[in-house]
């Protein structure tokens, strides 16, 4: 079978825009959704699909990286020398320290979005977490390949 292309491009016709009054201004603003609230209740707050886990993860990567990075660069210790000098309670307290603290507006019905200023938004928190866990995936890996310190 032959097809003609020079006949279907004769008859090929632009899509037609709509036209706009000249008095309308031509972007409209559109207003954020205002925040959902989150159910209080513990089990929801910590579902697979609802805003806790994660951020409570995210959190806790990103203190345990900077505590970490902070510990190799003034003592010259890998982070499984820092864990096995008592380094792993202080990072049981932490974690019970701000998992608490992370619940606490959940457990009041207030949803991750709701006082979040324009650069610190729920989602730059959620990757932001996400990065620090891959960087710190990443310095142990380096780590154990190295034998010591990244520094």
């Amino acid at each position: 079978m032959k097809v003609d292309l020079l006949s279907h491009i004769k008859e090929f016709k632009p899509p037609t825009l709509p036209k706009v009054d000249k008095d309308e201004p031509a972007v409209t603003k559109l207003t954020p959704p205002p925040p959902k609230n989150v159910s209080p209740k513990f089990i929801d707050v910590l579902a697979f699909t609802r805003p806790g886990p994660e951020r409570i993860n995210g959190r806790l990567t990103i203190i345990g990286f900077v505590s970490t990075m902070a510990v190799e660069i003034t003592r010259g210790q890998d982070l499984f020398t820092q864990i096995s000098n008592g380094g792993y309670m202080w990072f049981v307290w932490t974690s019970i320290l701000f998992t608490v603290a992370s619940l606490i507006p959940f457990s009041k019905g207030v949803g991750p979005g709701a006082t979040s200023a324009r650069f610190w938004n729920p989602d730059a928190k959620v990757w932001n977490g996400r990065a620090v866990m891959v960087g710190l995936v990443a310095l142990v890996v380096t780590e154990f390949l190295k034998g010591g310190a990244l520094v």
